[in-house]
């Protein structure tokens, strides 16, 4: 007899974007002529720069030559990919990284979900909450947790409120915490650690024998001179301390898909004996038994970005989503609305009024404004009462919507 992975039945209902996606088409169903006006998941929807057009249709072309061809590629990534990574991404910050320490993948959130199968068990999960839903379920689908409670949080895993009463600054765990997950800039609240705040985790995680998970996708969004890049830009951090990358944010490749992640050699975790073991080679092993790797094309697109031409392109495409941002929470404010986030991310984190249900006012921004947005609740309890807003909307769809916030919605 078959038997199924049982954890998977402690998820609630629906993930949280196909909840959205249901409500939404069944909305436009019943009003076939509303202009609904998407601020909610976080797609990008700027083309592609012509920089990362002009090498993919090279790669394309080299492709059908016989002596230029590809077949499969190299499990990690190619190394003119990783070798531009580190070239850019981490040596002006003074981060220095073996070629073999960057993993190429095909989007941060299969990295973010997957890299908890290299660790055992019977590890205690902390998250700060609100929280990308991935790094959660991820761990209930590997039985990592125990039941789902009706505060919206599950038994075993450590919760760390991120709120306007703690200036969305996470306090250390209280209780043991194996496995920590940051994400910064926030995803969902969009606010950010200075490198003081940062230092204090990596110290935790260096005298409790941790590692931490720091999902860094939009560090590309970052204005302010104080806050990290980078994990590894905190000393100590390349003994704790894996990161994610992603190049759908940064470069508008989010159909496209390419990202990666970077594993230090120096990262352990340990046997049940005591004795320490490298996560690179577990990552390793991991990837080069269950992952196809990325296509040449693509990581030939994604090396493009690294050219000046290339950079200066993507700047321009991350300015023109930070002025969004910037429209939305300045049209927000003068509303009378509470609003976070939307100076180092394209993420506006605001509370909805009148402590009004998340999924409450998502209906009535909905019905009122058409206009679509993600109830914070579905990011954890700590989510309650707040929603979150994108800025990778088109600049006219964006002030219309914040037209519609003035005009439609009754606050």
């Amino acid at each position: 007899m078959a038997k199924i992975n049982e954890n998977y039945l402690k998820l609630p209902g629906n993930y949280l974007f196909a909840e959205i996606g249901r409500r939404r088409a069944a909305f436009q169903k019943a009003n076939p002529d509303a202009k609904i006006i998407s601020l909610g998941i976080g797609d990008v929807t700027r083309p592609l720069v012509s920089e990362v057009i002009e090498k993919m249709h090279e790669a394309v072309d080299e492709m059908g030559v016989l002596e230029t061809f590809k077949g499969y590629g190299p499990d990690q990534g190619y190394e003119f990919l990783i070798e531009k990574i580190i070239e850019y991404d981490y040596a002006p910050r003074g981060v220095t990284l073996d070629m073999d320490e960057v993993f190429i993948s095909d989007g941060s959130k299969c990295d973010v979900a997957n890299i908890q199968e290299i660790f055992g068990i019977d590890n205690v999960v902390a998250v700060t909450d609100p929280v990308y839903p991935v790094y959660v379920d991820s761990n209930v689908m590997a039985g990592r947790t125990g039941a789902y409670n009706s505060d919206g949080t599950f038994e075993g895993i450590v919760y760390l409120p991120c709120n306007a009463e703690n200036g969305f600054i996470p306090e250390l765990p209280k209780s043991k915490a194996d496995l920590i997950y940051l994400c910064y800039p926030n995803n969902p609240t969009g606010m950010t650690l200075t490198k003081d705040e940062l230092k204090k985790w990596v110290d935790y995680a260096r005298e409790n024998n941790s590692v931490i998970l720091y999902d860094a996708a939009y560090e590309a969004y970052i204005t302010e001179e104080d806050i990290p890049h980078s994990i590894y830009e905190i000393d100590g951090a390349k003994e704790v301390a894996i990161e994610f990358r992603s190049f759908s944010k940064t470069a508008g490749f989010t159909g496209t898909r390419c990202a990666y992640a970077v594993v230090p050699k120096s990262v352990v975790a340990y046997l049940s004996n005591g004795e320490a073991y490298s996560l690179n080679k577990l990552w390793n092993r991991r990837q080069t038994t269950k992952f196809n790797g990325v296509s040449y094309v693509v990581q030939k697109a994604a090396a493009a970005i690294y050219t000046p031409k290339g950079q200066e392109q993507i700047k321009s495409v991350i300015k023109y989503y930070m002025e969004n941002a910037r429209i939305i929470k300045d049209g927000l404010s003068k509303i009378g609305l509470q609003v976070f986030g939307g100076v180092n991310a394209p993420y506006i984190w605001l509370k909805t009024p009148g402590n009004m249900d998340s999924w409450a006012f998502f209906d009535k921004l909905l019905n009122e404004a058409n206009i679509i947005g993600t109830p914070g609740s579905g990011f954890g309890p700590s989510g309650k009462g707040y929603f979150r807003l994108t800025a990778f909307g088109s600049r006219e769809n964006t002030e219309e919507a914040i037209e519609r916030f003035k005009t439609r919605l009754k606050i």
